[in-house]
């Protein structure tokens, strides 16, 4: 069980292969593994269930199309915590599709629009590659949990209104393809960066293809690790239960 500045950070290492009520994490940062298709609010809720904690939170979203490491703040003296855990960089892996964009910049909406991508070439790919490493001015995504207004932007979104998303600095510290796979008319490039907190990936598949001319969407994407804490450590969302369920 590793510890930062007095809070206990548990992943599976600790040899407990189920928690439920009656563990020792009044106050805990755990470390679960988010599968796809939920919510990160939706972990929190059944992280909540099974510990049988009120006071549970997280450190930094992960959208429901998403998976990897999501911190989980268990009790109070955790999510007081909580803008420590969320100012550590992150390292993602995931996959953007070059020639066809969607509204939220994943693929949670339908394609938009399509362009033929076959002819961007792997020394424009390289080329692009580098204009998005260091500090970078970065527009999010309308589809986003940022609120304006007192109200998440998404929502409006959702009902077609016109919204400004004010730009935001970030950094990445490091950005590679891992592979790059031709289909037809477009281009699967899987990627590998490692950013600061505020950081949108959506937004950089998005910019991406901008900059290529074809336009681009993340089809996935996986958060392996944030500061030193690591996925591989992580819990799965199975392993929170009780037996009152």
């Amino acid at each position: 069980m590793a510890t930062t500045e007095s809070l206990a950070v548990v992943g599976r290492p600790d040899g407990l292969p189920v928690i439920g009520p009656g563990e020792p994490l009044e106050a805990a940062a755990v470390l679960v593994d988010k599968p796809g298709g939920m919510s990160s609010f939706g972990v929190v809720k059944k992280v909540r269930w099974a510990l049988g904690v009120k006071k549970v939170g997280h450190a930094g979203t992960l959208d429901p199309m998403a998976t990897g490491l999501l911190i989980v703040l268990v009790g109070r003296g955790a999510t007081r915590q909580q803008d420590r855990f969320m100012g550590l960089p992150k390292v993602y892996t995931g996959t953007i599709r070059l020639g066809e964009t969607t509204a939220s910049y994943d693929a949670e909406t339908p394609v938009d629009s399509a362009t033929d991508a076959s002819g961007v070439s792997g020394e424009a790919l390289a080329d692009v590659r580098e204009r998005f490493v260091g500090e970078l001015t970065q527009v999010p995504p309308v589809y986003s949990a940022i609120k304006k207004g007192g109200e998440r932007l998404y929502k409006k979104a959702r009902r077609g209104e016109d919204v400004e998303v004010p730009p935001r600095h970030v950094t990445v510290y490091g950005l590679e393809w891992t592979d790059i796979r031709r289909e037809g008319e477009v281009i699967d490039v899987d990627f590998r960066v490692e950013s600061s907190k505020g950081f949108y990936v959506r937004s950089l598949a998005f910019d991406v293809g901008a900059a290529l001319g074809v336009g681009g969407h993340l089809t996935a994407l996986r958060r392996e690790s944030i500061g030193p804490f690591s996925v591989a450590e992580a819990f799965s969302l199975d392993a929170f239960t009780r037996d009152d369920a």
